[in-house]
């Protein structure tokens, strides 16, 4: 299930970051119908590249990959920091990014509840979302698994760096050599770029005042839900209630992944968003 596709050089040949109001910087690739594709909480857009290849065989998208304010290569807003702040700055920067057309939404983590909040927003403007591991309670409401690792390299956690050792197995399931690249590619520089103080202040107020699906009707688009039994952040049991407000949302429940699983099972996770473009209305 571990995916080590280097997409450095493709990254390099093909993509543009560029910074709109509200100060939100994007990379992005291809032409088409857009899709926002928002990544979680103290890392920034890469960790969501390992979904490129998805689009390989599937011409006409023109992904938006953000870095929320504050991670990555935007700076923190300029109040304080709060999920509602950062979702009415997304929404601000969608709607003068994409304008009036259609367009698709991915949501990881964090970014999920914000993917759900853009949906409620803007309604049947939005054609669908895929919520990877999507952010849906907090603290203790929060219905977590019993924390399990399916493999371990004790040699290789003594020789990491304690701050490294503690981030990697808690957001990954596979405690080995190529998990640790991946997490060096994917997550670990999007770690080091955020804000730390923007960061305190979103976790003291991490949660939106209410579900956005609470004030919006049902969404009728294609819905991709992921979660994984591994997942130590945000658990599974608790996102499967998102599937009574959407009709038309396909659910997986992973086994052997953690927190990432668009970089530990890169290869499922694109097959399941492949079929979930595929049945977008276009």
């Amino acid at each position: 299930m571990t995916d080590t596709t280097d997409l450095n050089d493709a990254v390099a040949a093909t993509d543009t970051t560029v910074a709109t109001a509200p100060a939100i910087h994007h990379t992005a690739f291809g032409d088409g119908t857009p899709i926002v594709l928002i990544h979680g909480y103290t890392v920034d857009h890469r960790v969501l590249l390992p979904l490129e290849p998805a689009f390989a065989d599937r011409p006409g998208w023109r992904r938006l990959y953000v870095d929320l304010p504050g991670h990555g290569a935007s700076p923190r807003l300029p109040g304080p920091t709060s999920a509602a702040a950062l979702a009415e700055a997304l929404s601000g920067w969608i709607e003068a990014q994409v304008g009036g057309r259609p367009f698709a939404v991915v949501g990881q983590s964090f970014g999920g509840q914000l993917a759900r909040a853009v949906t409620a927003r803007f309604g049947e403007q939005v054609l669908g979302s895929a919520l990877l591991v999507p952010v849906v309670r907090w603290g203790a409401d929060r219905d977590l698994p019993e924390e399990s690792v399916v493999e371990r390299d004790e040699d290789l956690l003594a020789r990491l760096p304690a701050a490294d050792r503690d981030l990697f197995r808690y957001v990954m399931a596979r405690h080995t050599g190529p998990s640790w690249e991946l997490f060096q590619r994917y997550v670990r520089p999007g770690w080091e770029a955020h804000d730390r103080a923007a960061a305190a202040e979103l976790e003291a107020d991490f949660l939106l005042p209410h579900w956005p699906e609470h004030r919006a009707a049902r969404h009728r688009g294609r819905h991709l839900l992921v979660t994984t039994r591994q997942d130590a952040l945000v658990g599974w049991r608790d996102q499967l209630a998102l599937l009574d407000h959407y009709p038309r949302m396909a659910a997986a429940v992973l086994d052997g992944v953690g927190h990432n699983p668009q970089v530990e099972a890169a290869d499922t996770v694109r097959t399941l968003v492949g079929r979930w473009l595929d049945a977008l209305p276009r």
